[in-house]
C-alpha cells in the first residue's frame, strides 16, 4: 500500500457515513450486502457511489462497480484506487 492510499478501515468507516447519509434508515451496513439489498434503487447507489469517488479520489468508469457484489468488495475496490 502507498502513502496516498486508505486503508481498509478508513474506506469502510467513509462508505458508512456516505450510506448513512444517503439511506438514513439504514442503521446497520454488513459487509456481505450489497447496497440494493440496504434498500438503495439505482439512484441511490449512484449518488453512493459519486460520493466515495469523489471522497477518494478515485477515477473509474461507473460500469466498473457493476462488477462489485456487495459492501466488503466495494471498500476493497476503492481502497485499491485511492488516491487519498
Amino acid at each position: 500500500m502507498t502513502s496516498t492510499q486508505s486503508t481498509h478501515s478508513e474506506v469502510f468507516t467513509v462508505v458508512r457515513e456516505v450510506v448513512s447519509e444517503i439511506l438514513p434508515e439504514v442503521t446497520d451496513i454488513p459487509g456481505h450486502k450489497h447496497l440494493k439489498d440496504l434498500g438503495a434503487d439505482s439512484v441511490d447507489r449512484v449518488e453512493i457511489i459519486l460520493a466515495l469517488m469523489d471522497h477518494f479520489g478515485v477515477q473509474a468508469p461507473m460500469s466498473d462497480f457493476s462488477a462489485v457484489p456487495d459492501v466488503d468488495r466495494l471498500v476493497a475496490f476503492l481502497a485499491e484506487r485511492s488516491t487519498r
